[in-house]
């Protein structure tokens, strides 16, 4: 059977999840309740959900053959249309586990580019999923063509009608992914204009990250009136967000929301919205935003946070932690938090609780920076790259062997560049203040 294209409004689900040795009783059925989640919003009737344990993936069917049996009498009598699974499935797994289940099979990757795919609302947001499914879907390509390929022996003959037609198919996509990059890079150039300008300005950028439905909408929403759509669902929003934020020092700053992060976001995503995701890489200020009333799984979810940070080099990028929907804990809970994260801040978006904290501890940090001036020599790349990753570069000019660079940096690393530093001049704008 053929698993075909998802079809969330017509669809019954049945879950499955394999619990390998690694993995806790509670993190398998915390995986599981989140893939329960997903399949809901996608707009999915969830009627079942089994999980097997052991030590390690069946090479065929992921399951036992015993096991196998099993779900498919679950489905069967659960009346579901779609079995998924938990972990991610090769191309041969999905089409025997169709096969012996007498139903379409798809797996978490699947599903959560299906929740995108209805979420992407702007052009570049609706781009990136269109190139993270064509990219999931290229090894997958099967049909008659598979029966069809035994035809193609014989002299002067490089391939049979069944593969011609599939290596046309695959050739479609791949141009159409050409296409797709060459826009997201036509994109990605309007983003850099936006942000030289934001430089010139001397605004800091401070980025909000954080698993999916932690409160980050919300959190925007609270601190500059932005009315992004809030829903209590995951990945409600997609496409990132940029407002100007009013600091209590009188600062000016810009803050962007960005998508949600989510455990084994599959890395067709990661590649896709890398570009969207450079305002993380590229920001002075990172705010972590935390469900604190997931305790049970805090800790792993900031894990996943911090996994998707490590792809992106952006774990040495200063941060905020703040933990969200504080509202909803009662005193214990509280009291464990404030020992546990000592140096956390503990806020409510939605009751506008610890927000005046917030601000304060961001301030804080913004002004933490200095805008200095450096002449570098022109030979020396590797520190004009250091200038980049560590700060924000404001503006450079070239003076024979020499290249200016007017650039904000944390206090903290302007040691590394003493060596260099020329003295600032008054036509900059200071971010945060101004190293005499």
């Amino acid at each position: 059977m053929d698993p075909g294209p998802l079809d969330p409004e017509r669809e019954s689900a049945l879950l499955v999840a394999v619990q390998l040795p690694d993995s806790s009783d509670e993190e398998t059925y915390d995986s599981l309740d989140e893939l329960s989640a997903l399949a809901r919003t996608a707009g999915m009737s969830v009627v079942a959900s089994e999980v097997q344990k052991r030590n390690s993936y069946d090479p065929a069917t992921v399951l036992g053959k015993g096991k196998v049996e099993e779900v498919r009498r679950a489905a069967e009598s659960g009346g579901a249309s779609l079995v998924i699974f938990d972990n991610e499935l090769t191309v041969t797994q999905q089409d025997r586990l169709s096969s012996a289940l007498g139903a379409r099979v798809a797996d978490r990757t699947a599903l959560i580019l299906e929740i995108f795919a209805m979420h992407a609302h702007t052009r570049e947001g609706a781009t990136q999923v269109e190139l993270a499914q064509l990219s999931y879907m290229l090894p997958r390509i099967r049909g008659r063509g598979t029966e069809l390929s035994r035809l193609g022996g014989g002299v002067g003959t490089r391939m049979g009608p069944g593969e011609t037609k599939l290596e046309t198919d695959r050739r479609r996509i791949r141009r159409r992914m050409r296409k797709l990059e060459r826009d997201l890079d036509q994109m990605k150039a309007v983003r850099v204009t936006q942000r030289k300008r934001r430089l010139r300005a001397g605004l800091p950028s401070i980025c909000l990250v954080g698993y999916t439905n932690s409160g980050k909408s919300s959190l925007l929403n609270r601190l500059t009136s932005a009315q992004v759509l809030v829903e209590d669902q995951l990945f409600s929003t997609l496409d990132s967000t940029t407002r100007r934020l009013e600091l209590p020092g009188g600062q000016a700053a810009v803050i962007s929301d960005t998508v949600g992060f989510i455990r084994k976001l599959p890395h067709e995503l990661v590649a896709a919205f890398r570009s969207t995701l450079e305002v993380v890489s590229e920001a002075d200020l990172l705010v972590h935003v935390v469900d604190a009333s997931k305790q049970e799984t805090l800790r792993e979810r900031t894990g996943a946070v911090e996994d998707v940070l490590e792809d992106l080099d952006s774990l040495d990028i200063p941060r905020v932690l703040a933990l969200n929907k504080a509202d909803l804990l009662d005193p214990s809970g509280i009291g464990y938090l404030k020992r546990a994260y000592p140096e956390a801040l503990l806020i409510s978006a939605r009751e506008g609780t610890g927000i005046e904290g917030l601000l304060e501890a961001v301030d804080a940090r913004i002004a933490s920076y200095a805008c200095v001036t450096l002449d570098v020599p022109a030979a020396r790349g590797d520190i004009l790259s250091a200038l980049y990753r560590d700060g924000s570069v404001l503006g450079r000019e070239l003076a024979g062997e020499t290249v200016r660079v007017s650039v904000n940096l944390p206090v903290d690393k302007l040691g590394r560049y003493s060596a260099f530093r020329a003295g600032p001049r008054a036509d900059e704008a200071p971010r945060g203040r101004t190293e005499d």
